[in-house]
């Protein structure tokens, strides 16, 4: 996947407001920019980090540049747009570069199902009477070192519900998958992040438990595009060990 134009550099001055960020370009001059990631972000740099924007034309946007790629005190590169993730695990599927997802006719994006007015990232079909495929898409940015990587970066609600709708659609037959899209290229193994969201971290166990897959991909990150590469480890430890 490509990035839309060349990316800018900068360097990361601080995000405020949640999906805002200042960042002082090579010139001297500060930009304000939107910060398209929901979560924490804990741990995806500090005041002074290396940065990569990318550019809209959309003259209906406020800010047109969005902060895209950090490159963290380790040297790693990451991307924090979390937005990217499902453009690239629907690259990949189309390309065949997931076997665990190979062999459906058709793809679809964001199809509302379940009983609590969720909407799939992607549903994956045969036909109709093929058991489906349920897809949903969960980016990885948290990394605690020593490969490890951690989800949730905060308490999340909504990731609980994803939860309980794939246990839904698993129980009525069908491939329910959650897919980590590991968008950090220190991060090797990802495990839930039970001292951050422990009700979180309870729930994917219940859904293992019941049939869902949980499967976990990094990413190739460049400043000129991203790639789905390799299939990590997703490690559930008993809780209380």
């Amino acid at each position: 996947m490509k990035f839309n134009g060349e990316l800018k550099e900068g360097v990361f001055v601080r995000r405020y407001k949640r999906f805002l960020v200042d960042v002082r370009l090579l010139n001297g001059d500060i930009l304000t920019m939107h910060c398209p990631n929901t979560g924490s972000m804990k741990n995806c740099g500090e005041p002074g980090s290396q940065v990569w924007f990318s550019r809209s034309d959309n003259p209906k946007r406020k800010y047109a540049h969005t902060w895209e790629l950090v490159r963290l005190a380790e040297g790693h590169l990451a991307c924090i747009n979390t937005h990217q993730a499902n453009g690239l695990v629907k690259e990949a599927i189309k390309q065949a570069c997931l076997p665990e997802l190979a062999g459906y006719q058709t793809v679809r994006a964001e199809v509302g199902y379940g009983l609590e007015g969720s909407r799939i990232d992607f549903l994956l079909e045969n036909g109709l009477q093929d058991p489906q495929c349920y897809v949903e898409v969960k980016s990885v940015t948290l990394a605690m070192g020593q490969g490890l990587g951690l989800f949730p970066d905060a308490k999340s609600v909504r990731g609980a519900k994803h939860l309980r709708e794939l246990m839904a659609v698993r129980a009525l037959g069908h491939r329910a998958v959650l897919f980590f899209c590991v968008l950090h290229e220190g991060i090797s193994e990802v495990r839930p992040a039970d001292d951050i969201d422990l009700k979180y971290g309870t729930l994917l166990r219940e859904a293992l438990a019941a049939g869902v897959e949980v499967i976990a991909y990094g990413v190739l990150i460049s400043k000129s595009g991203m790639c789905i590469s390799k299939r990590l480890s997703v490690v559930c430890p008993k809780l209380g060990l």
